[in-house]
Order: C-alpha cells, then structure tokens, then sequence
C-alpha cells in the first residue's frame, strides 16, 4: 500500500496544474496538497482549487492580484460555510518560498524561466522535484542539474518521462541513443517558404495536443523540441549527438531508448499529460487509471518521419548550443522569450522567431564565454537580463518588424 504524499503545485491554474489538481481529484488515498500557487491571473479558478484541495497555503506571483485573489478565496468560503481562508503570500518571492516547503513533492508548472528560482530553491530543500518547466532546468545548466541529488528531479514532459521509463529496461551502459519524437506541429510537410506568412492563429492551431500560448507558439517552429533536447542532455548526461529528433504525427510513441544490441524500447500511450505528471508525482511507483489506455480492438499505424532542418532550424541550433554548453542555452531560452513576445504583438513575422534567436546566440557568444557555466542564481539571471536585452535590440533593428500578424 503506497502512503500518501504531501505535494505542492506550483502554477495551479495553468494547462500542467489543472491536470494536476485532476490527478489528485481521482487520487486522494495517494496526494494531499499543500499549498498551491498561480500568477493570479484566474483568481476565481485559484480560489476553488484551494478549498478543493484543502490547501494551507495560496502563492500569488503577481502582488497586485493579491487583492482579488483574497476576496474570491472569500467569497468561496463563504459559499462552503468556511470561516477561515488559507494563509496567502503575495509578490515575486512567493512561489520560492513555495518551493521550499517540507513535502514529498513539489510539481514547478510554472512557465519559462521565471521558474528558475523555485526550482534551486527546491533543489537546495532535498525535495523531490517533479518538473514540467524545462526552462528552468535549460537556464540553470549543469549547475542546476548537478544541484539535483540522485532521483531527485524527475521530469514531468511526455518525451522525457518516456525516456525514463525506457531506461528502466536496461542498464544506463548500454545505452545507444535516444530518440526524441516531435509531432511536428501544424505546420509539418511545409518548407520554409510556406512557412513566411504565417499568422499567430495559424501557429496557435496544433493538431494533436491542447496546450498553453507559449509551448504551443514553441511547438509550432520546433523551438519547443529544442529545448526537449537540451533537457534530454541535461537530465540524463547524454551527448547531444547521441539524441536523435523523429516526426511522429499522432504523439502516441512519446520517445524511445535504442540500446547498443539494436533494440529500441518505446513508451507508447495515448496523448494526454495526465499520465506522466501522475507519474512524476508518484517516482518510481505508477498511478493506477491516470489516463484512458489505447484501444487495441482498433486498427492503428504509426508513423515516424524525418526532421526537414532546413524549415525547422530550430532542433540544429538548440543540438549546437547543448554541445556548448555553459550558458549558451540560457541564451537561446531567453532570446527565444522575447521573440515569442515579439511575434504575438505582431512586431516579427513566423521565421523570425528562430533567426533572431541564432541571432541573439550568435552575438552574445561574440561578447561573453558562453561556454563557461553560471555558478550561482544571481549571475545566471544577470545573464538572463543581458541575452533578453540583446534579443530586444535585435528585434527593434530586425528588417522585417512591424510585420502585421493576424
């Protein structure tokens, strides 16, 4: 009989925290939560996941949603017979503090690499860290993974989670490769040229998975499985070369380990992220009925296909800078960031987006060592501000901004 675990969600309200809360809803013999914290963006959905939940504690990253967040957890308590609210923290500090909890688990949902600092923060607790925010990890580079204490950090992404479960087939030594399987968005079979008058609609349109702005944005132009690359390297200390991205449509083999004798180990299941997050949530024991399993009365293919580099750039780069190293992805993370931001407000165009992060790459590796890795929080998020800031001087000269997005 597995004990329940006391957990923490941090960014509740987003795509991974919901299914989370649902996770725990079908699973309450397993988890208790906490404490949970959001942005304060969905304060009303914020409110009824605390009671739900039976949380002690809200986190709320966004000071000036404090206040809306508390009259919501007010007004839900009062529509449960309640008296009294869970303890709210409020500002830029309180998802750290969060992190830092005595409990079994701490899930960081939290989006980009905002969530830096709870996740050293987690880290230098000794709690578990299931992690969904990849951008944290990709950030903080060896420094942050070497941080992580033997079965410490246990990723939460489909890709990555699958290439867990693969490598409990065989020893770590026999390993060949990975394969990292991409749907390859909605955009998959187009080349570059198709892919100039791109609107934001039009990327934001995926066909297989319902995710938030930003990984679905990243999952349009690869930039996504860029960073499930450079997480890959990170996470399991594997060469970038030795990673090897496949176009797989219909994201049911959610990537695979080929072991030296030629065999290849799969993780297939159908594609929802209830699973995996069950998953990291209960390492190493799994989470009976997380998710529908496949119908195999059914007929069903698979289909893997080669990666076009030429109109996904992206993979290439992102392989170049997990070779480097140090905090050459910070830089391609961060610069990523901005020209996302940029492409929503319609100031560069769909292409753009990965040209300006090489761009961005390419000029501050002219002007910094990025090979060499950051050493402390500060001097990485100091990194941080200087790549964003490159990012935004490329983006105010790019040839092509203020091209209109519809």
């Amino acid at each position: 009989m597995n004990s329940q675990r006391s957990l923490v969600i941090l960014g509740s309200t987003g795509s991974i925290g919901t299914q989370a809360v649902d996770v725990v809803r079908r699973n309450r013999s397993r988890f208790a939560v906490r404490a949970i914290s959001a942005a304060g963006n969905h304060a009303a959905l914020l409110a009824q996941q605390a009671f739900e939940l039976g949380v002690d504690t809200v986190g709320v990253a966004r000071a000036t949603a404090a206040e809306d967040v508390i009259l919501h957890l007010r007004a839900e308590a009062a529509r449960r017979g309640i008296r009294e609210i869970p303890k709210v923290l409020a500002g830029p500090t309180a998802t750290t503090e969060l992190a830092a909890l005595p409990v079994d688990v701490v899930l960081n949902g939290v989006d980009g690499s905002i969530g830096l600092a709870a996740t050293v923060a987690c880290l230098r607790a000794g709690t578990r860290l299931a992690l969904a925010n990849k951008e944290s990890l990709i950030a903080g580079g060896t420094w942050v993974a070497h941080m992580a204490a033997p079965g410490q950090l246990v990723p939460v992404d489909s890709e990555h989670s699958a290439m867990a479960q693969c490598l409990r087939a065989g020893r770590r030594e026999e390993v060949s490769r990975f394969i990292l399987t991409a749907s390859g968005g909605p955009f998959r079979g187009r080349n570059r040229a198709d892919l100039r008058d791109v609107t934001l609609a039009d990327a934001l349109a995926h066909p297989t998975w319902s995710m938030g702005t930003s990984v679905t944005l990243n999952s349009a132009n690869l930039i996504n499985k860029g960073l499930e690359l450079i997480e890959a390297h990170l996470l399991f200390d594997v060469p970038p070369d030795d990673i090897v991205v496949v176009v797989h449509p219909s994201s049911e083999v959610h990537s695979m380990v080929e072991y030296a004798d030629g065999s290849t180990i799969a993780q297939a299941s159908p594609p929802d992220m209830r699973m995996p997050i069950a998953l990291a949530l209960g390492w190493p024991d799994r989470v009976s009925g997380a998710q529908p399993s496949f119908d195999w009365s059914s007929a069903r293919s698979w289909v893997f296909e080669p990666l076009d580099d030429d109109a996904f750039p992206a993979v290439r780069l992102a392989r170049e800078v997990a070779g480097a190293g140090g905090v050459a992805p910070a830089a391609y993370n961060a610069a990523n960031e901005q020209a996302q931001a940029a492409f929503i407000d319609g100031r560069i165009g769909f292409l753009d987006v990965v040209d300006i992060v090489e761009a961005s790459v390419r000029r501050l590796g002219a002007n910094h060592d990025l090979e060499r890795p950051g050493t402390s929080l500060e001097q990485i998020l100091e990194f941080e501000r200087v790549a964003r800031s490159t990012a935004d001087d490329l983006i105010a000269d790019w040839p092509n901004s203020g091209a209109a997005q519809s």
